[in-house]
């Protein structure tokens, strides 16, 4: 249940992007994906799941065109015909192997015995005709070695700009045409079409993090095709890029001033004394050293900016990772090691220790989010951003700059946004906040809920970390389930 933000080229991508869009399917058509609508369901065992694809058009535009194989698979319980599709996040994040390796702690028991949970492959992603850019090395070399230079100098961007071209010259000539057409818009399109040959007239649905904004993309395309919604740790999907940039930013430095605050307090091994801010001037002042003069690894792999920080963003996604966080910390000042950091950011990429990649979640993440929305690519643009940036958070906000580099570059255009996400036509919809977030900043639901969606009800979880159903507490699985088992509301919006 995790929204991807990544280290080095790509820390200063959007986390999270606003979708291109095109109007629901007129009934010319519809007619025209009448061959689409009707497929049968076809299943196979596979470890005690049930796997199966369908197939959904290349390009929604062209409906009859070359079609492609989605992926899916679910857990049948006995007596049940109600499907939960469920999505966590990403985007680029495989649903399959979501439930295929968390199914027991997908949500709660009691929501587990009234649906069959479905994972599902978005387009682009792991069973769905994936996004490939490059191999493992290329893949390495791009996400681990830094360019050499001061972050934000002529250097560094020079060598930067050089090291993005590569990198989508390489996704254009080895994933074939569907790159085009990796946006969520299309990805809803493609739900519809599961939640058609599961043969459920309304959808039940729960979303992630990114999964928010995938399901609030359906709800404007299929309005009257909603069911029970969840979307947990929201998208704001009228808020710009640039600001979505912006207040990730934030997010992620309150959760650093949370963690600091609870390492001087509370942690006997804190390597940090005195006060917060003296304690985050002291991790600018590794990150700064690290630019330039790498930690030392015992594999002998990389050990700087990149690996430092995307490992420290990982951890503060979760209290539960600041443990881990401080680890790193006292290996980096006590020994010079960034080993602790390197498994880190391991864990955040899906790398293995052999060098292979679990998923090509950071390839379809960079692929979505380039198609869904960009930033403004204007040296003058950006540069109001940096500053606006650094003056936010001057900890991380050197590591957030240049932002619109990468998806100015990208194969493909984005498209154009619908012009309104309000649904109008759906039932409420249930959207849950934490006020903690770093990744999905709670004010970002509260919007969603209550100024973008026509009926949206706003369930908010007091805590850290990023999303709340099925970590958090009773309060927050007992409202979850019981509008999604039984359809009901409590009178007032909770507070847990």
């Amino acid at each position: 249940m995790f929204k991807k933000l990544f280290g080095t080229f790509a820390t200063v991508l959007l986390a999270v992007t606003v979708s291109g869009c095109t109007q629901p399917s007129s009934s010319a058509q519809a007619a025209s994906t009448a061959s689409i609508y009707s497929q049968k369901l076809v299943t196979t065992n596979c470890g005690g799941l049930l796997c199966g694809t369908i197939k959904v058009p290349v390009d929604w535009a062209k409906p009859t065109g070359p079609t492609f194989k989605l992926a899916f698979t679910y857990k049948p319980v006995a007596g049940v015909k109600k499907y939960l599709f469920i999505n966590p996040g990403g985007p680029g994040a495989s649903g399959v192997a979501f439930v295929r390796d968390n199914l027991t702690s997908i949500g709660t028991k009691a929501l587990r015995k009234a649906y069959n949970i479905v994972g599902f492959d978005p387009r682009g992603t792991e069973g769905s005709s994936p996004v490939k850019c490059y191999d493992t090395a290329g893949k390495d070399d791009f996400l681990y070695n830094d360019t050499g230079f001061l972050v934000g100098s002529p250097g560094e961007r020079a060598a930067t700009k050089t090291a993005i071209t590569k990198f989508v010259a390489a996704c254009k000539k080895n994933s074939g045409p569907l790159l085009a057409h990796i946006d969520t818009v299309s990805a809803a399109k493609d739900l519809d079409v599961l939640r058609a040959v599961f043969k459920q007239s309304k959808l039940d649905y729960l979303g992630f993090s990114y999964g928010t904004f995938l399901g609030t993309t359906y709800a404007t395309l299929f309005p009257t095709k909603v069911g029970r919604f969840v979307l947990d740790g929201a998208v704001d999907p009228t808020v710009s890029d640039e600001d979505q940039s912006f207040n990730q930013l934030k997010g992620f430095d309150l959760a650093l001033h949370n963690y600091m605050t609870d390492c001087i307090n509370n942690q006997t091994d804190c390597p940090f004394h005195g006060t917060v801010a003296q304690g985050l001037a002291k991790i600018s002042d590794l990150l700064t050293k690290v630019e330039l003069e790498p930690l030392t690894t015992t594999s002998g792999r990389p050990g700087g900016y990149a690996v430092v920080s995307t490992g420290m963003y990982l951890t503060l996604y979760s209290n539960d990772y600041w443990g881990y966080l401080t680890q790193a910390f006292n290996q980096a000042f006590d020994s010079n090691s960034a080993d602790t950091f390197l498994q880190l950011a391991d864990f955040y990429n899906d790398r293995n220790a052999n060098g292979t990649y679990n998923s090509n979640e950071f390839e379809a993440f960079i692929s979505v989010s380039c198609l869904d929305g960009r930033s403004d690519a204007s040296a003058s643009a950006q540069a109001a951003q940096n500053a606006r940036m650094i003056a936010a958070s001057p900890t991380l906000g050197r590591y957030w700059q240049n932002g619109a580099e990468l998806c100015a570059r990208w194969a493909y255009p984005a498209v154009k946004p619908p012009k309104s996400y309000a649904a109008k036509g759906a039932p409420t919809i249930m959207v849950i906040g934490t006020t903690g977030d770093p990744a999905t900043p709670y004010q970002q639901s509260v919007h969603l809920a209550h100024g973008v969606l026509a009926k949206g009800f706003l369930l908010t979880f007091q805590g850290e970390g990023h999303t709340a159903y099925g970590r958090s507490n009773t309060c927050v699985s007992n409202t979850v389930d019981n509008f999604l088992i039984n359809a009901k509301l409590p009178a007032r919006e909770p507070r847990c």
